[in-house]
């Protein structure tokens, strides 16, 4: 089993990689310089807090005086609030920075993936589509807002505090400043060990959520083949490397952390020795020697949070480089700029230069081969279609029939040759505009989450409840709609499950209607239904493609009989074409089929 949302990365920081997404920094620049602001008024006071201590110490507590002691207290409490009203203020930013940046990514993947061909869904799995869109845009959201919170407080706060240490006590200053760079070097190099571990687990704990999905979804076929062992061993394997990974993990947290502990307070220790033979030598102040004191345990913090934002930032590069690779994908079939000049493209159509479809179609000395093929599916292929002609599809599964409806439809185009709608070129008008006059009916249909009302409105999404009824009585979707317990506004489930595969095909037949298109592709739109729903589309389709061009995909030859053209297609090639009884006399492959059918259907 693949993942797609978790791949190796073990690459040094590069800034170039994070010059890919510059662009969505912009809209934010000024909540980021908000929060580095903030971020370096929280790190001063945390520098001046130890100078306040030993203020304290020196002029009151050592002295034992409490002259004026109220206002150094009022002082205290101000720091306090000032602290206080940052976080809250950078807080506040940061989550902003979070979301909107994670929107704006995800709105333009979303916006590019509708701009994408057909094409790319088909060779590009839907999890590692989702886990860019999602995954990945949530992860450079949050190392973007957070990520940069801890990077500016700890280097902030570490550049403050060594020169405050440098001012109290050259001598220990220096002591305290060689060894944040000592530990900075071991936090890395643990976290990197950390990280990569973690990473494994992530990765296969993604793989042991799709193995567990495929067992549940699959139980009845597991049950069937008797699978269960084979599950078992897999599902053994996977939580088995998930569970090593984790230890391993586990393992270098548990060392880092005394190793680091060890390290702090031999540091502590040693400040502490030093400072007090300065102390008892009349060379430094018992309240200076606290604050160092201080500094020395407060510099792991940042030390620490430093090394792991790092980390992070460098893991979420591989984050930025797949997203990045999806936003530079190009789409297969493009509009020319002279086109999208006079027709607008998907997001600005220009509908006042739309010319109205008749639907003559015409195969131009077409050839063709798939862009990740080898061989021509067509070659010099040449077919006319009047409008309103009815030009049915058979043969084996797998033997190309829905090459042609894909070229027809645009999804591909022809690899030398030109395909004429109307006499023109389909290149030279829109996509949409094409799509726009073609109603689609799939073998399997796909319905959206929400109400039968919603579905079928998105073939035209102006259409009034009166549109809706008389297109779903054209189609017979009526009887489907008056059995739901709230008609139009039943809820059809998430992809129609609450609908039986026929009435889904029904109402995705009204859905295709309301759009009147001048061309229909069905695309074995009978295959998966029972013998009473298949003779209710047969009348609706035939009251449907009435007056219209269509492209009929078919295994039961008895829906086709009444095509004006049937092309027979064999290994990827037109082997035979002509009207039913043409066929039927020709005494070839055509005949053999509906033979078989006949025989079968009589037994």
């Amino acid at each position: 089993m693949s993942d797609y949302s978790d791949e190796i990365y073990d690459k040094p920081f590069d800034v170039r990689v994070w010059k890919l997404i510059w662009r969505f920094f912009l809209p934010y620049r000024r909540e980021l310089l908000k929060i580095i602001a903030l971020m370096s008024l929280c790190s001063v006071v945390d520098v001046a807090i130890p100078l306040y201590q030993k203020y304290v110490i020196d002029n009151f507590i050592f002295v034992r005086a409490t002259d004026h002691i109220w206002e150094v207290t009022a002082f205290g409490i101000v720091m306090m609030l000032v602290t206080l009203a940052a976080i809250m203020a950078f807080t506040r930013l940061a989550i902003r920075v979070e979301m909107g940046f994670s929107r704006d990514l995800k709105k333009a993947c979303f916006d590019h993936l509708q701009t994408l061909s057909l094409s790319y869904f088909n060779t590009t799995p839907v999890g590692y589509i989702i886990a860019r869109v999602m995954s990945d845009t949530d992860k450079i959201g949050l190392m973007v807002a957070w990520g940069l919170v801890n990077m500016m407080w700890g280097l902030s706060y570490i550049l403050f505090a060594i020169i405050a240490m440098l001012a109290l006590s050259f001598r220990l200053g220096i002591w305290l400043a060689a060894m944040a760079p000592v530990m900075m070097f071991l936090t890395l190099r643990f976290q990197r060990r950390i990280l990569r571990h973690n990473r494994t687990a992530r990765r296969v704990n993604s793989m042991i959520t799709g193995s567990f999905n495929e067992g549940i979804m699959g139980a009845r076929t597991s049950k069937t083949i008797v699978a269960e062992d084979i599950n078992i061993a897999e599902f053994g394997e996977l939580t088995g490397r998930m569970y090593r990974a984790s230890v391993r993990s586990a393992t270098w947290s548990a060392v880092y952390t005394p190793v680091m502990l060890m390290f702090g307070a031999a540091a502590i220790a040693v400040i502490t020795a030093k400072g007090l033979g300065y102390v008892d030598g009349g060379a430094m102040a018992f309240g200076t020697l606290s604050a160092m004191i201080s500094y020395a345990i407060n510099i792991f913090e940042p030390v620490r949070q430093l090394s792991d934002t790092f980390s992070e930032v460098t893991s979420t590069q591989a984050n930025i480089e797949r997203v990045d690779a999806l936003l530079r994908r190009e789409p297969e079939i493009t509009d020319s700029p002279r086109v999208t000049a006079v027709y607008g493209d998907s997001f600005e159509p220009k509908h006042e230069n739309w010319e109205t479809i008749r639907g003559d179609v015409v195969f131009d000395d077409v050839t063709f081969k798939y862009p990740d093929g080898d061989e021509y599916v067509l070659e010099h292929f040449n077919l006319e279609v009047p409008a309103g002609s009815c030009v049915a599809l058979v043969g084996e599964t797998g033997a190309g029939k829905s090459t042609l409806v894909n070229l027809v439809c645009r999804f591909y185009e022809p690899t030398s040759g030109r395909i004429l709608i109307d006499g023109r070129d389909y290149r030279e008008r829109s996509q949409l505009w094409l799509h726009s006059n073609i109603g689609y009916v799939l073998q399997s249909p796909h319905l959206f989450s929400g109400t039968v009302r919603d579905n079928i409105r998105y073939g035209r999404l102006d259409a009034t409840d009166e549109d809706i009824m008389r297109a779903s009585r054209l189609v017979s979707a009526d009887r489907v709609i008056e059995k739901l317990p709230e008609g139009l506004g039943s809820d059809v489930g998430e992809g129609g499950d609450r609908l039986s595969t026929g009435e889904k095909q029904l109402i995705s037949f009204a859905r295709a209607v309301i759009a009147d298109p001048r061309i229909f592709v069905l695309d074995e739109a009978t295959s998966s239904v029972d013998t009473e729903t298949e003779r209710v589309i047969q009348n609706a389709v035939s009251k449907v493609l009435s007056g219209r061009t269509s492209f009929l995909i078919a295994h039961r030859l008895s829906t086709i009989k009444m095509a004006d053209m049937i092309l027979v297609v064999r290994d990827g090639k037109i082997t035979e074409r002509g009207t039913h009884r043409e066929l039927l006399k020709k005494d070839g492959y055509y005949r053999q089929l509906y033979s078989m059918q006949y025989e079968r259907e009589i037994l």
